[in-house]
């Protein structure tokens, strides 16, 4: 489902075929308006795991619902995400958000901040975080009720509200990240990327 509070983007996705939810206009982020969505999609909660996956990623690859997924599967966290390595050119954009990571043996890491900065310093890893979310739906349902946190509204990433109301976010690295949309320079790639992409 398309969760979106425009209408007109509404009837683009079912036109096209696709299923979408029109929400209110007044979320303060992208998983409050997921949560929205989901109960009215689901109101028995039958599905436990929902898995956030933002529309400014269109070139999404198939296989990131099923990592979220499987993060969700094997660890015991309250919602999970992704990162790749980032590139020294990308760790200085503040349109990339950057995560910090403690990194298990099992190949998973606990999410310790995020930020637009070029953060840590005085390492040569850094990892550029991929904008999805899986979510255990207790744990969504507890994060719509808390008021964005101070540092939430300092640096204008929604997931930092859950880590400073103790909240657990596993990550897992996948090998690169999928092109975002978040300047008007981004909008002309991806739309020259697209050119002449037929969808049967």
């Amino acid at each position: 489902y398309v969760a979106t509070d425009n209408r007109s983007i509404v009837d683009v996705v079912e036109l096209a075929g696709g299923k979408a939810v029109l929400t209110r206009a007044d979320h303060q982020s992208g998983s409050d308006r997921v949560f929205e969505a989901v109960e009215k999609v689901d109101p028995q909660q039958q599905c436990q795991y929902v898995l956030n996956l933002q529309g400014d990623l269109p070139d999404m690859p198939v296989d990131i619902p099923h990592r979220l997924a499987a993060v969700l599967d094997n660890n015991d966290c309250d919602l999970a995400t992704l990162v790749t390595k980032a590139s020294a050119e990308e760790a200085e954009k503040p349109q990339v958000v950057k995560a910090v990571v403690s990194w298990k043996c099992n190949g998973f890491g606990d999410a310790i901040y995020f930020s637009r900065a070029n953060i840590p310093t005085g390492t040569s890893e850094k990892y550029h975080h991929i904008g999805v979310y899986g979510w255990h739906r207790p744990a969504l349902s507890q994060f719509v009720k808390l008021p964005p946190s101070p540092i939430e509204l300092a640096e204008k990433l929604e997931q930092l509200r859950a880590l400073e109301a103790g909240m657990r976010i596993t990550v897992a690295e996948i090998e690169s990240a999928p092109g975002g949309v978040d300047t008007a320079e981004d909008l002309q790639a991806i739309r020259k990327r697209f050119a002449g992409v037929r969808y049967s």
